[in-house]
């Protein structure tokens, strides 16, 4: 007798059910947690928990507890490809997703030394910019690119010492919620990262319109989809970020960091 997989939302470093109890089923056999408003609170205030440790934590530390989620997801690598489809397309988005962490890992302590700078000023002083993190960043994962998509965005917000709330990909949920297992095991705290399932079009307005959500990254969202968030983020001054998600790049971190300027006398 085969025992079917219950997924759950991950919330706080733990698996819970939708407390609507509510379930969808994307490819008409397993059931799928449907989230809910009371979910996406309960995500955010976990991810608002979270964030003080998270951001606080030194850099080479923060790299660390990436590595080893890339470890960790490459070891399950035979289970995320059979959730991907198979082949060698659904190899290739495995292989870019655990590169993807190792590479941002790799960068968490040289971001100060890339992104920020030494200002010239004409007087006794020290002028520097430092990128600071934004705090909770909501995420949109794509619906074509399920696992990679969405660890692009996941990797460089936690590099930078954000705290996230993810939204998974509606029609393919199942690689996002299994994802929440890796970082389960990762050392990873519990929320940092909260991954939640559900249908979009009831999850994305709440998500852009919170007052404790900092930013939202919308490159896995449609264009009506994006307008709507944007007329939503406008009312708590919300950052939303556009930045295409194909590359990897450092400056990609910066766009969920804010670069804050610091004076400090010249001792004689």
């Amino acid at each position: 007798m085969d025992v079917r997989k219950t997924y759950k939302l991950f919330v706080n470093g733990e698996f819970v059910r939708s407390e609507s109890g509510r379930a969808y089923r994307p490819d008409g056999n397993v059931n799928v947690p449907r989230g809910s408003r009371k979910d996406l609170r309960d995500a955010v205030r976990a991810a608002r928990t979270a964030f003080p440790a998270w951001s606080g934590r030194t850099a080479m530390n923060r790299g660390q507890i990436l590595y080893r989620a890339a470890e960790m997801l490459d070891g399950r690598g035979s289970q995320f490809i059979e959730l991907l489809g198979g082949g060698a397309r659904a190899r290739r988005e495995l292989d870019q997703a655990v590169e993807t962490l190792v590479w941002y890992a790799g960068w968490t302590d040289k971001l100060s030394q890339v992104t920020g700078t030494v200002n010239p000023v004409s007087g006794p002083y020290f002028n520097f910019t430092i990128p600071e993190p934004t705090g909770v960043v909501g995420i949109v994962a794509p619906e074509d690119d399920a696992l990679g998509g969405l660890v692009r965005r996941i990797a460089p917000a936690l590099c930078g010492g954000n705290v996230v709330v993810a939204l998974a990909a509606e029609s393919h949920p199942l690689a996002a919620l299994t994802l929440a297992e890796v970082l389960a095991t990762s050392d990873l705290p519990g929320g940092v990262v909260n991954i939640l399932s559900g249908q979009r079009k009831e999850l994305i307005p709440w998500l852009a319109a919170h007052m404790d959500v900092n930013a939202i990254d919308v490159a896995g969202c449609t264009g009506d989809e994006i307008k709507s968030i944007e007329e939503a983020a406008a009312g708590n001054v919300k950052r939303v970020i556009k930045v295409a998600a194909t590359e990897r790049s450092p400056y990609l971190v910066s766009a969920f960091m804010e670069m804050k300027t610091v004076w400090h006398p010249i001792g004689v």
